[in-house]
């Protein structure tokens, strides 16, 4: 089998991270070889740039340093962790990865989805994902389910409403600049729909 790599993208409080652990789960009952992973975060290093990211003190950061940050995180796991994998015929699958970075700072941020894939571009080169799931909930339901759980808040958690806004419509603006790979499920429905649909998708190029 060869090497796949599938990310998962949402709004905050999309249930991206709850869906991850069953589609793990099935597709590993299913006898496939399955690395998941996270952005910003995955490895050390990568880690370390995540917690002053997301940092609620780094109130102060510029949307230019930001973008840098990521892109620095991506590469260093994109190379030390995610290439391994796929040479070793697994399939990988990120909580997050290079779209995140065009509607956040590309989008939201303003600074430019091209330019943000450019800086991208350096730090992965052309390695973008076979497969992105978004899963889509309206951004004001997203952040009432980051508020009413127990998951720690973080910097970009507390963004207003009209910058995860701008957020969701980069996210839809990325959809159609790589319809090919972007696929949406509906993140409004019942969790267990929510993995059938997204295992239905994957499953046409495992």
């Amino acid at each position: 089998m060869k090497g796949k790599f599938i990310t998962f993208e949402g709004p905050e409080g999309s249930g991206k991270s709850t869906v991850i652990v069953a589609v793990k789960d099935f597709l590993e009952k299913e006898g496939y070889s399955i690395l998941t992973t996270r952005e910003p975060g995955g490895i050390k290093i990568a880690e370390d740039i995540r917690s002053i990211i997301l940092d609620k003190e780094n109130t102060e950061m510029d949307a230019h340093a930001e973008a840098l940050l990521f892109a620095a995180s991506r590469s260093q796991h994109y190379n030390e962790k995610i290439k391994p994998a796929l040479e070793a015929n697994k399939i990988i699958i990120c909580d997050r990865f290079i779209d995140s970075s065009l509607a956040y700072q590309g989008h939201a941020r303003g600074l430019g989805i091209d330019n943000v894939y450019d800086i991208n571009k350096f730090a992965i080169g052309n390695n973008l994902p076979e497969l992105t799931i978004f899963i889509d909930v309206p951004p004001e339901l997203g952040l009432k389910r980051v508020f009413s759980n127990t998951r720690k808040v973080d910097r970009l958690d507390l963004e207003t409403l009209e910058f995860h806004e701008l957020v969701y419509e980069g996210y839809m603006l990325i959809a159609k600049k790589y319809k090919n790979r972007f696929k949406i499920v509906d993140g409004t429905n019942p969790v267990e729909q929510v993995v059938k649909d997204t295992l239905k998708i994957i499953k046409t190029i495992i």
